[in-house]
């Protein structure tokens, strides 16, 4: 798996490379639950969620905001999922070379994951590298593109210097792929009484002793499903 995220690293420095710093916002969940709603709205949440499952290159960074956090106002979200094929993946991820018939495989295990979470990253992440050792240059650069995608929208709502700029997750497990792709090495976890998770990372040459990630969204709404388990 680590392998896979090197590779990610290299293009994402390139991507990093051939785009400008912007300002960040945190997302306005109140808006993106009307606007997702909105029939007549070109973010419709199932309008954009076609385009994604179409691997639509041509969505933008505010087009996955939308997608990324107006998921947590779909039915199918759930904020501590584990994908039902995890158990069939492990001996791919663990292994150290996949033959083009464990890429099949691998292919199918996915993608009938992602049609119950279109964000998994790091099913996105052995995805676009099954395709690559396929050769599908084209369907691993749209997986790719998702992917990125995603960590763009992310990257949007925060710096992760703070819990109040921390980066908006609608997975902890995202966090994990994000330390990764940005070749952090985590060493421990902590809550914070905001709701952000810090992760503590080995300091580096960047001088980085830990990133914030804001997690009061999927909180809340596990703890909503919870309340409405006990009625």
């Amino acid at each position: 798996m680590k392998r896979v995220i090197t590779i990610l690293s290299l293009i994402f420095v390139l991507f990093e490379a051939n785009s400008q710093e912007k300002e960040f916002r945190s997302p306005d969940y109140d808006s993106i639950s009307i606007v997702i709603a909105d029939t007549s709205s070109a973010c419709f949440y199932p309008k954009l969620l076609l385009r994604l499952e179409q691997w639509d290159t041509t969505l933008t960074t505010e087009d996955y905001r939308i997608l990324y956090y107006g998921f947590t106002y779909k039915p199918e979200y759930q904020p501590y999922w584990r994908s039902p094929y995890d158990d069939e993946m492990r001996e791919y991820y663990q292994s150290k070379k996949l033959s083009d018939k464990d890429c099949d495989k691998v292919i199918e295990l996915i993608s009938k994951s992602l049609k119950e979470n279109p964000f998994d990253l790091r099913q996105l992440n052995f995805l676009a590298y099954a395709y690559k050792l396929k050769e599908d240059e084209i369907t691993s650069g749209k997986v790719i593109s998702r992917f990125f995608g995603i960590i763009s929208a992310i990257r949007s709502t925060g710096n992760g210097e703070t819990c109040e700029t921390g980066y908006h997750v609608i997975s902890t497990s995202h966090e994990y792929v994000f330390l990764n792709l940005f070749e952090f090495q985590f060493v421990s976890q902590a809550l914070t009484a905001d709701l952000c998770d810090f992760m503590q990372v080995k300091i580096d040459e960047r001088g980085i002793d830990g990133v914030y990630f804001q997690i009061s969204r999927l909180w809340n709404v596990n703890i909503e499903r919870m309340k409405s388990l006990r009625k």
